[in-house]
């Protein structure tokens, strides 16, 4: 029985270390570090739910999501991620480095570096795909990333957090972008007189 046991265990090692094509994690690596700024549209897919808008990154560590027909705005600034409702003004923060976004506009990507686990790789005919999460953080869930062969580009995402929820977010028209306003990537909330006494905020 023992014997057995080792061997599945062996089996398994051997499988998991086959899933990654080292090849394909270095063309990533390499696109995702000649990369500075990106804009284009996305399509999310959450809790059943379709939602559109339009996608902007500036590497190190800048990134925002519009939505079309909802008052919300994804938006990190380099050291946090902004959960913004402008319905509600009301603004949730996480340290962008908690997320496994956070690891796609590093200053350096390095996806063998200490900190980052390639999980999988998948080779399909037209794009390939990295499954990552960050060492330590296992729980806080993973990231698989689909990259476009010829050229290869950025094409999709999907988020799986710790609660097993999944946010897949799907690219389209993406070009290189760097000419960004000073203050793209800051939510802005304007403030003016209440007369009850208090703060009002307005966009």
């Amino acid at each position: 029985m023992k014997k057995i046991l080792c061997l599945i265990a062996v089996l398994f090692s051997i499988n998991a270390y086959a899933a990654i094509d080292e090849t394909l994690v270095n063309e990533a690596e390499k696109y995702l570090n000649s990369i500075t700024g990106l804009s284009g549209q996305f399509v999310q897919t959450a809790n059943g739910r379709k939602e559109q808008g339009t996608f902007s990154m500036m590497r190190p560590g800048r990134v925002r999501l519009d939505y079309d027909n909802m008052p919300v705005q994804l938006i990190a600034d380099g050291t946090d991620l902004y959960f913004f409702d402008k319905s509600l003004d009301q603004i949730t923060t996480v340290p962008l480095t908690s997320t496994p976004a956070g690891i796609l506009v590093r200053k350096n990507i390095n996806l063998k570096s200490a900190d980052i686990n390639v999980i999988e790789t998948t080779d399909y005919k037209n794009t390939f795909a990295l499954k990552m999460n960050i060492k330590g953080q296992e729980g806080l869930g993973y990231m698989n990333v689909v990259f476009d062969k010829k050229p290869i580009m950025l094409n999709s995402w999907t988020v799986v957090d710790a609660t097993g929820a999944v946010t897949d977010v799907e690219f389209d028209d993406l070009v290189k972008k760097t000419n960004f306003a000073k203050d793209y990537f800051q939510i802005q909330r304007h403030k003016t007189i209440n007369t009850s006494g208090g703060d009002d905020y307005y966009d």
